[in-house]
């Protein structure tokens, strides 16, 4: 047939060996997570004996019934849940609104505090400072110790601010001509615009709000109701290893006795790791925008 382009036999070997180092990167980058899945999912006895590798050898849910055993985890899954879903929004939303306000060509002070802003992420008054300061502000105890304290990053502001000078200028100055102010314009051009970046830093702090435990160790270790998932699973780890009775409960700490420290540990990586995997596949395609788009100007 005309029009065809014969592909010569160097471009066939190419892409024949491109295909297998694909195959191959896809094999290292899976068989780490499959391998914590296989043992997670096999009798902890047989696991001693290891030689596990991407498929259990003698299926069991044992070891995730032994987790879920112990008083706490729902009650850390319930505030982990409420904890990464409202520090998302609240996040995203006070970086997007300081990030346009920094991004305002007319806001004359915008380069002194964005130098202000980066000096927060080069200095800090350290672990100590913080304690204290959480503590004159009385959120020691409560809830939103999680949300306030973080409830802005810096770094989130700078990636939203790139993006939005990347944007048309045009289309502001074309809304505030028609007599929208900048509230409107921040609401109804600016946002809908920055879907792409917002979802990306959705999920950097989705996965920062998730998988923290060490505030809950400073400020709430003292509050049952006020624990999350990572600290709870954290403790479990701590008593498989120690045999310390974290939680005082002797059922739970029988419990653990019948299971492997490795068993559990693979059976906790999996159900920390379930939940930010199932939201991902919805904002991949935000995420692959939201980090090359905002990054280059023309």
């Amino acid at each position: 047939m005309q029009g065809v382009v014969q592909r010569s036999r160097s471009d066939r070997v190419f892409d024949i060996g491109l295909y297998v180092l694909m195959i191959l990167v896809g094999i290292v980058t899976l068989y780490p997570f499959l391998n914590v899945l296989a043992i997670s999912l096999n009798d902890s006895v047989d696991t001693v004996r290891g030689g596990i590798t991407v498929y259990p050898r003698e299926f069991t849910l044992k070891n995730y019934e032994k987790i879920f055993e112990f008083k706490g985890l729902l009650t850390g899954f319930r505030n982990s849940v409420i904890r990464t879903v409202l520090g998302s929004v609240l996040g995203v939303l006070s970086a997007s609104m300081v990030a346009y306000a920094l991004s305002r060509r007319e806001f004359q002070a915008r380069r002194f505090f964005s130098f202000l802003f980066a000096l927060t992420m080069y200095f800090s008054g350290g672990l100590i400072p913080a304690y204290m300061l959480i503590r004159n502000l009385h959120l020691m105890g409560t809830f939103w110790v999680y949300i306030i304290p973080g409830i802005m990053s810096v770094w989130n502001v700078f990636i939203i601010r790139s993006y939005i000078d990347g944007l048309p200028y045009a289309l502001q100055e074309s809304a505030k001509i028609d007599g929208a102010n900048d509230w409107t314009i921040f609401w109804r051009v600016v946002l809908p615009l920055c879907q792409p970046v917002l979802a990306t830093v959705a999920l950097f702090v989705a996965v920062g709000h998730w998988n923290s435990w060490f505030d809950t160790y400073l400020y709430n270790h003292s509050k049952p109701n006020n624990t999350t998932l990572q600290y709870e699973l954290m403790k479990v780890i701590q008593s498989t290893q120690s045999g310390n009775d974290n939680y005082r409960d002797p059922n739970a700490q029988q419990s653990l006795s019948s299971v492997s420290p490795e068993s559990i540990k693979m059976a906790i990586t999996i159900v920390v790791t379930v939940p930010i995997l199932a939201v991902y596949p919805f904002l991949q395609k935000y995420f692959v925008k939201g980090m090359t788009l905002g990054a280059v100007k023309s």
